[in-house]
């Protein structure tokens, strides 16, 4: 009895106490929480020495003027910092400690020694412009090396371009039409990398009356004598086996630039990545620089686009294009190394298109008005004594026969301004220029006059990886030219170019074929019967007997094929062929495997043709390139083709 009653007496006690507690402090009194999710924190925020962060907020955060916000550092120290402006539901502003750096930092609001997380962001801490922005600016800032302004230096944000003043200050009155802004790389100078990627452009966010602030730096250079790998299409889209083809490629890629003199750098020709896989695959640009950025470590890449590289769940040219230009480049810029001057143009025009894969082939081959009247801008600051190199996706012209082109295929200006192959040509006169693209998968050299060489520079990816994946080791184009790169030297204003076939040293140059051994391989069986295949039977029965073809991928009108049969020269024709190791290794098995094969070999303009006097003499064949090198082949006959020959060492 007396337990029950202390057990009583315990309970009325603790009633009591809850009571009076009840009476000092209601539910309704306590303290409301911090709402974080009201913050609005940009991924990347940038402002000047001793300024301070204002962030916009959505809604009620119940933060108080005695809390701090906390910067952590990626090695986990935190940085208080001073609240010195709140005003609840609109905005809250902080001050950044004096010696805090440029980083990512995760953000917090902190009290009572409790951090409630923001989020993380990009900081950059500008240094202080002793300058007041001139009414109308909106694009603003300093361009740096060793951390004094450089005078003179070129800017732009696709319309207009300044120079920068004696302080290296440059003020653009900018609509901010691209929404970005760039530098042109001065001679002499590189900027800095991040990854694969040159840091001459950054990204515009705010509207076009409010004026932003974009520093850039530079790395003073003698890059005089270098050497610029050229890469045309990849088409990478995880499909095919391509990443791990593109492995492959990358170590004769690499190999390359360890034995180049002087400074190396890579530009590309437009589809990097193939946009019908961009979601189906997940591998869009950051993919792509992932895979480029770990097969090509340290390599120094520019960019040109293409028409695969362009977002087509967008409406318009501008917007298909938007994802490229804020992972990738502009569409169109310039930059210079040593005594060379380079321009990027994007001749895919995509106006008007809507959304869709099946307007992926609606675009037009131009240029338009607006890149025109850039490249006149552009140009007039480039002295008439400087070679320039142009670069687009597209050629302006295609090879249809032997020794004929279609003058026509970039024909696609039907507005006032914009260009076609003859309005371009006419905006480039009285400049040395060599024009460089991708497009075809193949490979071919045409000089138009004798200020313009245009060269369509093959592919990474050769037949969009099919080859490699039908018959592995054979890596080939649709015109039989081995997936690769050009090798472009550069020694003050002398050039030099030559073509590097993956897989190969720089000495495999060209393939000659028995035509009467090539037409025992080349039968109907071996394209399952396919209609299609016995185009190619027909084609190859049409040799004569004892012809010899000879496929030279990289030819111009400088190079020199010379066949002599038991050392005397015989007659050698142009010819506008297929190749035989292509039909083999990825027509003859694409043909047995579909009713409707594509990315069958084509027909090209590179090959050379001698017949032989017998079937069973010695065949010599010599080829010496533009720049005087020989790469000779003694065959003895019959030669059997086999497309164990011809696969990658």
């Amino acid at each position: 009895m007396r337990t029950n009653r202390l057990h009583s007496i315990v309970f009325t006690v603790l009633i009591c106490c809850l009571a009076l507690c009840g009476c000092e402090q209601k539910p309704d009194d306590k303290e409301p929480d911090i709402v974080t999710t009201y913050i609005s924190l940009p991924s990347n925020i940038e402002i000047e020495e001793g300024s301070g962060i204002k962030l916009v907020l959505a809604g009620t955060t119940n933060i108080k003027k005695d809390d701090s916000i906390i910067l952590r550092t990626v090695a986990n120290q935190d940085i208080p910092c001073l609240l010195t402006g709140l005003k609840d539901a609109s905005f809250l502003e902080f001050a950044i400690p004096e010696g805090t750096v440029s980083g990512t930092y995760k953000v917090y609001v902190s009290r009572a020694s409790i951090n409630h997380y923001v989020g993380t962001t990009n900081l950059t801490i500008l240094k202080a412009l002793n300058v007041e922005p001139a009414p109308g600016t909106t694009v603003y800032g300093i361009i740096t090396c060793d951390g004094k302004g450089v005078p003179g230096v070129l800017v732009s944000d696709g319309v207009d371009i300044v120079k920068t003043d004696a302080d290296g200050i440059y003020q653009l009155a900018s609509q901010k039409k691209w929404q970005y802004v760039f530098i042109i790389i001065p001679s002499g100078y590189e900027v800095p990398f991040q990854g694969i990627l040159p840091e001459f452009h950054a990204a515009l966010s705010a509207d076009s009356s409010t004026p932003e602030r974009k520093d850039f730096e530079l790395i003073k250079t003698d890059n005089d004598n270098f050497t610029l790998f050229v890469c045309g299409d990849m088409h990478l889209a995880k499909r095919n086996n391509d990443l791990q083809q593109f492995a492959s490629v990358a170590v004769t890629l690499k190999e390359a630039m360890s034995k180049a003199s002087g400074k190396t750098y890579c530009l590309t020709l437009g589809d990097m990545t193939w946009d019908l896989y961009w979601y189906s695959n997940v591998y869009t640009f950051p993919q792509y620089l992932e895979t480029a950025n770990s097969n090509l470590s340290g390599a120094k890449v520019f960019h040109t686009m293409g028409n695969h590289d362009n977002d087509m769940n967008s409406v318009g040219d501008f917007n298909k294009a938007f994802r490229y230009t804020r992972d990738i480049a502009p569409t169109f810029y310039s930059f210079n190394l040593g005594k060379i001057h380079f321009i990027v143009l994007d001749n895919i025009d995509y106006n008007n298109v809507g959304t869709g894969d099946a307007l992926r082939s609606e675009y037009v081959l131009d240029y338009t008005a607006e890149q025109m009247a850039w490249l006149q801008k552009d140009l007039s600051y480039v002295d008439k004594g400087t070679p320039v190199i142009i670069t687009s996706h597209a050629p302006l012209s295609r090879p249809n026969g032997a020794t004929t082109y279609n003058d026509k295929y970039m024909s696609g200006a039907d507005s006032a301004g914009e260009a076609n192959m003859a309005d371009f040509i006419s905006a480039v006169a009285g400049y040395d220029v060599h024009f460089l693209s991708g497009h075809t998968h193949n490979l071919f050299h045409r000089r138009h006059n004798d200020k313009l060489a245009e060269h369509n520079e093959g592919a990474i990816c050769a037949t969009w990886w099919w080859s490699g994946k039908e018959t592995p080791g054979l890596h080939l184009s649709q015109d039989g030219t081995p997936g690769g790169f050009g090798v472009w030297e550069f020694s003050g204003k002398n050039i030099k170019y030559s073509y590097r076939s993956a897989g190969h040293d720089e000495k495999y140059q060209f393939r000659a074929y028995d035509m009467n051994e090539v037409k025992k391989v080349v039968t109907t069986d071996a394209g399952g019967g396919n209609s299609k295949f016995n185009e190619y039977v027909t084609a190859m029965s049409a040799y004569p007997a004892n012809t010899i073809l000879v496929n030279v991928w990289d030819y111009d009108d400088d190079w020199k094929v010379v066949i002599t049969e038991n050392g005397k020269e015989l007659a050698v024709t142009k010819d506008y062929a297929y190749d035989p190791a292509h039909i083999m290794a990825l027509t003859a098995p694409r043909c047995k495997a579909t009713s409707s094969p594509n990315f069958l070999t084509a027909k090209w303009p590179h090959f050379f043709k001698a017949k032989a006097t017998s079937p069973n003499s010695t065949i010599t064949v010599k080829v010496t390139d533009r720049n005087g090198k020989e790469f000779t082949e003694v065959m003895n006959r019959p030669k059997q083709f086999t497309l164990a020959d011809y696969k990658n060492k």
